[in-house]
């Protein structure tokens, strides 16, 4: 997925201003998808250039004039093209999966270490599963059928996803440990 296609969603769900839709992003699109910043801005100038996105200057007291996007037709369009193709498997890569696999060529103290990185790794996710389950709190008190119930199913997905890797670095843990002297 392009970060353009991620933007558009947004844009659609509620035109914005660059800041905005950063905020949007480190609060649920972010879950998914991640973009600095920058690379909103930078992806939202040349989505505008393409035509996909159209931008208006909203003149704020005291601060800077502030630009406020929404999606054109043509980024509607281009939109529905890609929610329309095929979706390719994704490759994974997961640095950690290999670390463990690499651990049985390692000694006794290179696993504690890996332990302690299990552990620490683990606790991100903790931390990933206890802010899903707020913000299903906050924004999901009583689902409606007016486009949210999309929104809560990817949620729900990113809840599932951190239990099941939750379980399964439980899993990693027991056996590492299990095979120390």
């Amino acid at each position: 997925m392009a970060l353009e296609h991620a933007i558009l969603v947004s844009l659609l769900e509620q035109p914005g201003s660059g800041y905005e839709l950063a905020r949007r992003f480190e609060r649920s699109i972010g879950r998914f998808w991640t973009a600095t910043h920058q690379q909103i801005y930078r992806v939202l100038k040349r989505m505008e250039a393409d035509g996909w996105v159209t931008g208006l200057d909203i003149g704020q007291d005291g601060r800077p004039d502030k630009r406020s996007y929404q999606a054109s037709d043509a980024g509607r369009e281009a939109l529905t093209e890609w929610l329309r193709a095929p979706v390719q498997p994704e490759a994974v890569r997961h640095d950690l999966a290999v670390k463990i696999r690499g651990a049985a060529f390692d000694d006794a103290a290179g696993r504690v270490r890996l332990i302690d990185e299990v552990r620490r790794y683990r606790a991100t996710h903790e931390e990933t599963l206890a802010r899903y389950l707020v913000s299903e709190q906050r924004d999901f008190p009583a689902p409606s059928s007016n486009g949210q119930d999309l929104q809560y199913v990817v949620l729900r997905g990113g809840i599932a996803y951190e239990r099941m890797l939750l379980d399964w670095l439980d899993d990693v843990l027991e056996t590492l440990l299990k095979g120390l002297p």
